[in-house]
């Protein structure tokens, strides 16, 4: 971490990767693999590129105060565009490389930006569909592409390569002088570094602008609470980086601690990544940790009868043991749990974890929604710490975290430091810090709405334990009101039949309803692999959901989450999706966050149908 923390609360993320590239130039700040070799980029490197492509953006009219858009895939471009419009005074909008054109439009419309870096032709086409279905965007005045393959024979009044504009940066370095590093120089660390748009579950998303001061202060007090510096912050980057725990994680600690980031080939790559680079950071939604989990059960399919009987007897022990250590603050319970989990180390789970490229991580962290406590209790008993975190864009990140002495399971653990929590009357967790955002992007009535007298309204429901955790019980707009007035926490049943492998997606009905039903979206490639070992034919999604016996199989999944809650709390009724919810289609974000009302909306008769007579 860089030793003058009192610089890095007065400077800029530009200001810092001077300060790295100045006194450390020749440190690796990336690794991005191409044609199966990872190339290293320096902090030299790294500023070099950022300067060429700012100078570029000088030439093409770029002004203070002017916004770039990024949809790209995660490159070492997307950063050397992210600080080049930085140090210019401007801010960077990121969109997800997910996101339909009208989605991408809107966020390019509302924003007014004036470049947009695509990362390929699919990006630039969904850029040109925005103005050829919907008339000009009358702000964008260039699309810059990174990869140009298959762009050979499109207009080019518009259009240029990102090579292009840096090789005009660097072709301009002489006129323009040190006119970067005064620019530098000119900022504020309450200037809007970047802006990202809210998912958007209940309405168009907001533009949160977020500040160099948020995000530095938020990566500072990450660092401390997890003891990171540059010599145990080597990450993975495969989450969007227009994700705002990705951008925190990645690109801002590696800048506050001098570190290095990796760019994952894709997210379907990040299990063979790990392993190649062995991170000793990492941060994974629950998703990813599922993944990671459900990989090691495939594996062992193929092992030796010998091997499946020793990895089930050392998890038989050692779950046990990870369970009195998670309420024991991380601590083991006794000497003889110690003595039994080095015995159980190494004859399996040292192998166990080499073989997820997760033997060096020091520092694990789990974020982004609710994970089970059965995936989370499997990590820990193979020795894998990870700790819940808790977040949100407004927030500049991640505001809370579990960490030694504080590991209870369904707990986000306690505020960082400087951050200040308390709990609303109607029990919405309010939070306090100097890494708040300072408000929307044109939305004054948003933002009032949002903060009120400091104090950052969440929209989450939870409580505050003893030691000062954070527990999440539910988002205040999901809560259901049956028609017998009982109310009902939907995350809560729903988290529960997700903590199933056969269960991707359940969706709550009840509001005003007699009783509750849900709409369950199974999961594709776990089911599949039951179906195919029970020699069950299928061939889409749609003819796996309609076998009997796979809905045999989840009706049996649901009745055991039954038997956990209260008989108004019980699914009565249940329907398969014969589609898996999707982006494109509306029904869930980018962050794959489900959008209720339109699902309810589309899904009409389906849901008619659980409360027919």
């Amino acid at each position: 971490m860089l030793r003058d923390t009192k610089l890095a609360e007065t400077t800029t993320l530009p200001g810092l990767l001077r300060h790295w590239a100045q006194t450390q130039p020749d440190r690796l700040a990336f690794r991005e693999k191409d044609l199966g070799v990872w190339q290293r980029f320096t902090y030299r490197d790294y500023y070099e590129h950022a300067k060429d492509f700012a100078y570029g953006l000088l030439a093409l009219g770029v002004e203070p105060g002017d916004f770039l858009a990024v949809a790209s895939e995660n490159t070492p471009e997307w950063m050397f565009s992210d600080l080049a419009i930085q140090a210019l005074g401007g801010a960077c909008i990121g969109i997800y490389p997910t996101n339909p054109w009208p989605e991408l439009r809107y966020i390019l419309e509302h924003s007014r930006s004036r470049i947009v870096v695509c990362g390929d032709q699919e990006q630039t086409d969904k850029v040109f569909d925005a103005i050829k279905y919907e008339g000009e965007l009358p702000h964008l005045e260039k699309i810059i592409c990174v990869d140009m393959k298959g762009l050979k024979h499109y207009p080019r009044d518009m259009l240029m390569s990102f090579e292009e504009v840096s090789e005009l940066g660097r072709s301009k370095r002489a006129e323009y002088g040190d006119r970067f590093e005064r620019s530098i120089d000119a900022l504020t660390p309450d200037d809007p570094a970047i802006i990202v748009y809210t998912s958007g579950t209940t309405g168009k998303p907001k533009g949160a602008m977020l500040s160099h001061h948020g995000l530095i202060w938020g990566a500072l007090r990450l660092s401390e609470r997890h003891k990171v510096d540059e010599t145990n912050w080597e990450v993975l980057c495969y989450l969007p980086l227009c994700h705002v725990a990705e951008r925190l994680c990645s690109t801002v600690m590696q800048l506050v601690n001098g570190s290095t980031v990796n760019f994952a080939e894709s997210i379907d790559a990040v299990g063979q990544n790990l392993r190649e680079i062995a991170p000793s950071g990492f941060l994974g939604v629950p998703r990813i940790w599922e993944k990671l989990q459900y990989a090691v059960i495939v594996r062992l399919k193929d092992a030796t009868p010998l091997q499946q009987k020793v990895v089930a007897r050392a998890l038989e022990l050692g779950r046990p043991i990870a369970r009195r250590r998670l309420e024991n603050g991380g601590r083991f319970a006794s000497l003889r749990d110690r003595l039994v989990y080095a015995l159980l180390w190494l004859i399996c789970f040292r192998p166990l974890q080499k073989s997820m490229g997760l033997d060096r991580a020091r520092t694990m962290l789990c974020g982004g929604a609710s994970i089970s406590s059965d995936v989370l209790e499997y990590f820990w008993a193979i020795g894998l710490r990870v700790y819940q975190v808790y977040g949100m864009t407004e927030l500049s990140g991640i505001s809370h975290s579990q960490y030694p002495g504080h590991t209870a399971l369904g707990d986000s653990g306690p505020p960082l430091e400087t951050y200040d929590q308390k709990i609303a009357e109607d029990g919405e967790i309010l939070v306090r810090s100097p890494a708040v955002f300072p408000g929307y992007l044109r939305n004054e009535e948003a933002t009032a709405a949002a903060v009120v007298d400091g104090w950052m309204h969440t929209g989450d429901v939870g409580v505050i334990g003893p030691d000062g955790s954070i527990r999440i019980t539910d988002r205040k707009k999901d809560l259901i009101i049956t028609s017998g007035g009982k109310n009902i926490t939907p995350s809560l049943i729903e988290n529960r039949m997700k903590d199933s492998i056969y269960i991707r997606e359940a969706v709550l009905i009840g509001e005003r309803r007699n009783y509750l039903t849900a709409l369950i979206q199974v999961d594709y490639e776990t089911v599949g692999k039951w179906a195919q070992e029970k020699g069950l034919a299928y061939t889409t999604f749609k003819s796996l959901s309609g076998l009997p016996e796979v809905r045999a199989l989840i009706e049996g999944e649901i009745e055991k989450v039954n038997r956990e809650f209260s008989r108004v709390e019980n699914v009565r009724r249940f329907d398969l999706l014969t589609k898996e919810l999707d982006h494109d289609d509306g029904e869930v974000t980018a962050t794959m966050k489900v959008r209720r009302a339109v699902v309810e909306s589309k899904f009409k008769d389906q849901i008619d149908a659980m409360y027919a007579a």
